[in-house]
């Protein structure tokens, strides 16, 4: 069952950003992984929480893959760098079946 990665980003400095998003497409490509938003422009249409500077949606084959990818090696190096400019809330869903 096909799931997805979705997050909210707060980017506090920029510094970070030009090699993680330089090298994030790859290691979403290695666990067959697809973006479906990045960036995206967000609005808040309903609640209380801040609107996040950014936003992205990642499709994976299944649950496996998208777990995979998070726990990647790769990844997490990639994760400490992105640490250091921003916060991130992110969860894994299952798509409807």
């Amino acid at each position: 069952m096909t799931a997805f990665v979705i997050g909210q980003m707060m980017i506090h400095s920029r510094d970070w950003m030009e090699e993680y998003f330089a090298s994030i497409p790859e290691v979403v490509a290695a666990h067959d992984g697809t973006f479906k938003v990045r960036g995206g422009n967000p609005q808040l249409v309903e609640g209380d929480n801040p609107v996040p500077d950014a936003a992205f949606i990642v499709e994976f084959p299944d649950r496996k893959n998208a777990e995979a990818f998070w726990n990647s090696k790769e990844f997490q190096t990639l994760a400490v760098l992105r640490r250091s400019g921003s916060s991130l809330n992110a969860i894994i869903v299952d798509a409807l079946g």
